[in-house]
């Protein structure tokens, strides 16, 4: 169902997402969803991927529920991450922006190809982040959480090709982010 955004004022009722990630095993097989209304007219997109995270899951919720907007939006979002919550409302992206995608304590920040297109999305809708706590009968936070569920059980998903997996010698891991996604290192 199409949410025909694009007639909608700029000034007129916000888009209401429900957005939920869910991975089995973490790392394993994950799946997003998210629900997007507005007014009387609801839609549901959802998918998965076949090894990644639990975090980049609910990323993925959120960042494609708001790239399906067709145009600029005041959004009300609905999560039950504390990760992707916490990273937008107590500053960490803008900090992770300032330092070239560096953490506080130096290390790399993790997800950084999500977190970019976070950051894009911020700088495009008029954003509001609501944290749910989940499984606490919020009826739309539970909707999204079992068709998220769904895609993760799903056959044939594709890979994520995002995801670096976590090893035990932080230095090659951090050599396969920079290979992954190679930015200019500040000096």
């Amino acid at each position: 169902m199409n949410l025909n955004l694009e007639a909608a004022p700029a000034d007129d009722a916000p888009v209401v997402i429900h957005t939920d990630g869910s991975c089995l095993g973490n790392p394993g097989p994950g799946g997003w969803a998210a629900r997007l209304a507005y007014k009387n007219r609801v839609r549901y997109i959802s998918g998965g991927f076949a090894s990644t995270t639990n975090n980049r899951m609910e990323l993925y919720a959120a960042l494609y529920a708001l790239e399906s907007l067709k145009r600029p939006c005041r959004v009300e979002l609905y999560t039950d991450s504390r990760y992707l919550r916490d990273a937008v409302e107590k500053g960490w992206l803008q900090s992770w922006l300032r330092k070239n995608w560096k953490k506080a304590k130096g290390g790399d920040v993790l997800n950084r190809d999500l977190w970019e297109r976070v950051a894009l999305m911020r700088s495009r809708h008029d954003l509001r982040l609501h944290w749910l706590e989940s499984h606490a009968g919020h009826a739309e936070n539970e909707e999204v959480d079992r068709l998220a569920r769904f895609e993760a059980r799903r056959d044939s998903l594709p890979p994520d090709t995002g995801y670096v997996p976590a090893t035990a010698d932080a230095d090659a891991g951090d050599d396969r982010l920079r290979q992954a996604f190679p930015y200019p290192q500040e000096k």
